[in-house]
């Protein structure tokens, strides 16, 4: 999806013709009406009634999202307008699964689109390197999942969300519409390795709700989203995290059964804070922009940006 065709399409919708659309643009009225239809064919549905000019049912939904691609692109525009003509910069990205869901994806498409010059490389991210890979210089921004509380980093918060614990299939839990956390705390949780950050550990176990007490652990460690998967298809104990997870990546044997009575909790995106780069400052003001937009995720819009 090319940005002059839905900068056109939102020109027509503000100027209520084409050709006053055109005149703004500094366009022909062919070439913006030429943007609007290929703007159309890709994504396979009319967005504007022409006589008069009106929006369709599916432009008005697509309408707030435009909005969001061409505001988070003039920013990351904005943030690095000193580097023209400066050298490529690369971006090292690391994503703890699944990041932010279907987020990520988008942020790493828009900024693509808004910065070409400016190369992105993305880094898996496992359970004990979710905080030291920022830390230690391995990437430069990461998404990451619980938001970490590190004043060696700015923590953007890109969704809230509910809480889940991921089960066996075949568990006695599997077929519940819903649990409570008194329904959860006593069961095994899958063990993660004494390498891993405490508020990684917590986060897994409910730890907020135990009021000091210990969890009960399983056998086996898990180091990563695959590994925390097959330990509980193996019957190995159970683990809490975010709705999206249970929904974005899913594995034979086993399920994911919310918990109601859970605080929601935050995926976030993370940086050094004494990076200053501009296109760092530029990838996060984007991902800020696109996490406000509700029709790129299904989830709660943050709270909070920065902590």
């Amino acid at each position: 999806m090319q940005l002059r065709h839905v900068e056109s399409f939102l020109a027509v919708v503000e100027e209520g013709q084409f050709a006053r659309a055109a005149s703004r643009l500094f366009l022909s009225p062919p070439a913006v009406t030429g943007h609007v239809r290929r703007l159309e064919r890709e994504l396979g549905v009319p967005l504007l009634h022409r006589s008069p000019v009106s929006l369709t049912e599916a432009g008005a939904r697509f309408l707030p999202h435009a909005q969001a691609m061409v505001t988070a692109a003039n920013a990351a525009s904005a943030a690095v307008k000193d580097l023209h003509g400066a050298r490529d910069a690369v971006i090292r990205v690391g994503v703890m699964t699944p990041g932010a869901a279907e987020l990520t994806p988008a942020i790493l498409r828009a900024f693509c689109r808004a910065q070409p010059r400016t190369r992105l490389t993305v880094e898996s991210l496992g359970f004990t390197d979710f905080l030291s890979a920022v830390l230690e210089h391995r990437v430069d921004v990461a998404f990451v999942r619980p938001a970490p509380d590190d004043e060696r980093v700015v923590t953007d918060t890109l969704t809230v969300e509910p809480r889940i614990l991921l089960t066996l299939a075949a568990g006695d839990l599997a077929h519940a519409d819903g649990v409570r956390l008194d329904d959860v705390l006593d069961l095994r949780f899958v063990r993660f390795p004494e390498t891993t950050p405490r508020l990684l550990s917590d986060y897994g176990s409910f730890a907020a709700a135990r009021n000091g007490m210990d969890a009960h652990w399983g056998v086996g460690q898990a180091t990563s989203a695959q590994d925390l998967m097959t330990s509980i298809a193996a019957g190995w104990g159970v683990a809490g995290t975010l709705q999206s997870l249970g929904r974005y990546y899913r594995s034979p044997g086993t399920c994911a059964v919310p918990v109601v009575d859970a605080p929601w909790e935050a995926s976030a995106l993370v940086s050094r804070r004494d990076d200053l780069r501009p296109e760092i400052r530029a990838f996060r003001d984007l991902a800020v922009a696109l996490a406000r937009d509700p029709g790129l995720s299904r989830l709660r819009p943050p709270v909070a940006p920065e902590r």
